[in-house]
């Protein structure tokens, strides 16, 4: 809709801007153009903190591995899943928050919110015979740093117009992103100095040879686990700032937020809502001492998302009832369940694998696999030649982050489903071809020997995750309007984000039954369908909507 003075600038009240026509060519270059850049680029670092948050979790775990805590390897990869079920969960209800609460608002309270995960797990971490549960509730908690991601999201795509959707999404998903790629590298160089003295507490001896990106650290080495929670402080407390006075809210989208101490009472209601259904299904889930052990991971993840959207639709009330109703239509539209699919394919291959990579390496190359008189295979942890998960397991997140921008910027030049098309088909070849490398390594006294083509692959897969997120931003935001591409944008994200919980708990299980390659080859039947699925919705001769 064009403004009846396209020139004039944006009207504000302090921080809201009133009118908002990004569409408007002239709008945008004097005014629009300036204020959406200055939104994008606060942005990107707090979604970068928000994805290291959430995903240190597969960092940590190899580290309590080689530090000796009393946990099994299944065990440590309940912590990833968790973590991961947790951040999907929370997406549900951020994907809704924009609108209720502003943009600002938001951004805002939910980065400052990482502070309490951080500082939780930082103390957490310096008590060894601390019981498993404990671990597990910073893991849960963490998962307030994968709902950033939906609210980031939403919040963007209101500022630019279509025609810079696939840019400026993909800019902020991709640099965001980053966050996965920073805290691997992070985490692993704060464990090795006291970064605050006396007040992080001691540190423990390193049991086993560990490594990081720069080289090898030796058994016997000082190690500081607990930077691996206190360090995001340093970052989280400035962003927290630089949200509050740099962000705007569009009152063009959210227009009844209230005053910022409203907005936060309905950010902190809609969270702590989310957290419920999450708990339940988890206690019914994950085996005792934890939990009961009751349903399997593929009932586990639709109970979750079913009861997280029921929680939030009955306990919604006044103004925040209506608001959530309405976005509610977009389950009406079957093109919203068919890019939530495709989503799926890009983001939840991307955050799975990088949840799950660090100690897979750990496991299967870490181990020497031994047949004995018998020809049956003995596993043992004492592999010499094994490669570390600190020093290759970012440089697979960090391809697909760095690529995510560029895969945004060929859909708007070319259309966002052709490029979804051609990854998908890269996706189906590259992980049969994986699946087939782990199967050898796992059957291989010399496991070492494949790791190279592991790796490689693993990039192939993370590249073309990382392209196809920005495809399926440019479909997303020309298929929908704008009231509607924001909670499309963040209930897709949100779905594609049980990858973080599905991919760990699926390789986990398959590397326990000493079968990884059945993990791989499932993966790519379904990359297989959604391959079919794009086709049908978006490129044959009479698709619903042509290569949008």
């Amino acid at each position: 809709m064009q403004s009846t003075h396209p020139s004039a600038p944006a009207r504000t009240s302090s921080v809201d801007v009133i009118d908002w026509q990004p569409e408007d060519d002239a709008f945008w270059e004097s005014t629009g153009k300036k204020i959406a850049y200055r939104n994008l680029w606060i942005s990107v670092p707090a979604l970068l903190c928000g994805f290291a948050v959430w995903g240190m979790w597969g960092i940590i775990t190899v580290q309590m591995l080689n530090l000796g805590f009393p946990f099994t390897q299944a065990e440590l990869f309940t912590l990833t899943a968790i973590a991961g079920i947790a951040g999907a969960t929370m997406r549900i209800p951020a994907s809704f928050l924009i609108r209720l609460a502003g943009g600002r608002n938001t951004i805002f309270l939910t980065t400052a919110m990482l502070l309490s995960p951080a500082i939780g797990t930082g103390i957490a971490l310096q008590h060894k015979d601390w019981p498993l549960w404990a671990f597990q509730l910073m893991a849960l908690w963490s998962g307030v740093g994968g709902g950033n991601f939906a609210s980031s999201m939403s919040n963007i795509s209101t500022f630019f117009p279509k025609r810079l959707q696939g840019t400026a999404l993909g800019l902020n998903a991709g640099l965001g992103n980053f966050g996965v790629t920073t805290m691997q590298i992070v985490i692993p160089l704060a464990m090795t100095v006291g970064l605050f003295g006396t007040f992080a507490g001691e540190p423990m001896t390193l049991l086993k040879d560990s490594g990081w990106i720069f080289g090898k650290i030796v058994a016997g080495t000082p190690t500081w686990i607990q930077n691996a929670g206190f360090a995001w402080v340093l970052s989280l407390v400035p962003l927290s700032v630089l949200c509050w006075f740099g962000m705007n809210n569009l009152k063009t989208v959210s227009p009844d937020t209230g005053t910022p101490i409203a907005a936060f009472a309905k950010i902190i209601y809609l969270y702590s809502l989310a957290f419920v259904p999450a708990i339940a299904i988890l206690y019914l889930y994950l085996p005792a001492p934890t939990g009961l052990g009751l349903i399997n991971m593929w009932v586990a993840v639709p109970l979750d998302v079913i009861s997280a959207l029921l929680v939030m639709r009955l306990a919604a009330f006044g103004t925040m009832k209506e608001n959530v109703a309405r976005q509610f239509a977009i389950f009406s539209d079957k093109h919203t369940w068919s890019m939530t699919l495709l989503y799926i394919v890009t983001f939840g291959s991307f955050i799975g694998f990088s949840m799950a990579l660090p100690l897979s390496i750990t496991v299967i190359f870490g181990i020497s696999h031994v047949p004995d008189a018998n020809g049956v295979l003995q596993h043992t942890l004492k592999n010499p030649n094994a490669p570390s998960a600190f020093t290759y397991a970012w440089i697979g997140p960090f391809v697909g982050a760095a690529i995510r921008p560029v895969g945004g910027w060929i859909s708007d030049k070319l259309g966002g489903s052709i490029v979804t098309q051609v990854i998908s088909a890269v996706m189906v070849f590259a992980s049969i071809a994986v699946g087939y490398v782990m199967m050898q390594a796992y059957a291989s006294a010399t496991p070492e020997q494949y790791f190279p083509a592991f790796l490689g692959l693993f990039i192939v897969l993370f590249a073309a995750s990382g392209i196809g997120n920005g495809s399926t931003f440019r479909t997303i935001g020309v298929i929908f309007d704008r009231q509607q591409a924001g909670p499309v944008l963040g209930w897709t994200s949100a779905i594609a984000a049980y990858g973080a919980f599905i991919a760990p708990v699926v390789i986990g299980q398959q590397i326990k039954a000493g079968t990884p390659e059945i993990a791989m080859y499932g993966f790519a039947a379904f990359y297989a369908l959604c391959l079919v699925l794009n086709w049908w919705f978006y490129l044959r001769a009479n698709a619903y909507v042509k290569n949008p």
